[in-house]
């Protein structure tokens, strides 16, 4: 069994703003979460209508953004090509990486205990229907504070994964995610860090490692970030003061 992975051209009123490796499927998720992250639209009430072209081509999906959503949130210069594993360099310049700057999160009361961290990456695992098939998707979850699990999507590709899942967020009217925490089965870059401050997630977990530009980021946005969260064990980066220690670990 093999993962699949093809094309995918995004169209943003009428012209294409992107074409992306992806693994087919939640593409209008995709396509959402990928606007969203690259501050093109604010949310759900500034798409207008997201399809498939009039000759139902089934790698391109076209967005209409409201008249408001095409004044406050011109389209940014683009390179055409992105591969499954970019993030920003999709960008023309360091000028547009710049200009997308992560927001600082609002202040917040929430605490998570240790041991439900600790059960975070089960509980992914279980959902992984493709990984358990394939081995080839990266995955990207969303949690309450509790430990529930709110929702999962998988691509080949780990900046894909994470537009979808926060892409049904927006498509669903459930942004900001600010009482949510995320988990991601690789590491944790910059790009990632970013498209979860964009959705105002206060805490982002991965099973990898963390780059020093995803923890300066996270530091400076008051994000909590958590790398290497596997076999009972992880590290706290920034934020810490979010995450409780029960009394039967230290």
């Amino acid at each position: 069994m093999l993962a699949v992975e093809e094309p995918l051209e995004i169209r943003l009123d009428q012209a294409t703003i992107s074409l992306t490796m992806r693994t087919p499927g939640d593409d209008f998720e995709l396509a959402a979460g990928f606007l969203f992250a690259e501050d093109l639209i604010a949310g759900g009430e500034d798409i207008l209508s997201i399809g498939r072209p009039a000759d139902g081509n089934p790698n391109v999906v076209e967005v209409r953004r409201t008249p408001e959503a095409g004044v406050n949130h011109p389209p940014a210069r683009r390179n055409f090509l992105m591969t499954s594993a970019c993030g920003v360099c999709g960008k023309a310049s360091i000028e547009d990486l710049e200009r997308n700057a992560c927001p600082a999160l609002a202040p917040d009361h929430l605490r998570v205990d240790s041991n439900v961290i600790r059960r975070l990456p089960d509980r992914l695992r279980a959902g992984q229907a493709v990984f358990q098939s394939t081995g080839g998707q990266h995955a990207a979850a969303l949690f309450d504070f509790d430990g529930e699990l709110q929702g999962m999507r998988e691509d080949v590709g780990r900046h894909n994964a994470v537009d979808k899942l926060i892409g049904a967020a927006i498509l669903n009217r459930q942004t900001p995610l600010s009482r949510r925490m995320l988990l991601v089965s690789g590491r944790a870059s910059f790009e990632l860090v970013q498209k979860a401050l964009m959705a105002s997630i206060p805490l982002l977990a991965a099973v990898g490692a963390p780059s020093s530009l995803a923890v300066a980021t996270a530091e400076k946005a008051g994000m909590t970030l958590i790398g290497f969260l596997r076999n009972d064990r992880f590290n706290v980066y920034s934020g810490a003061g979010r995450v409780t220690v029960s009394e039967n670990h230290t």
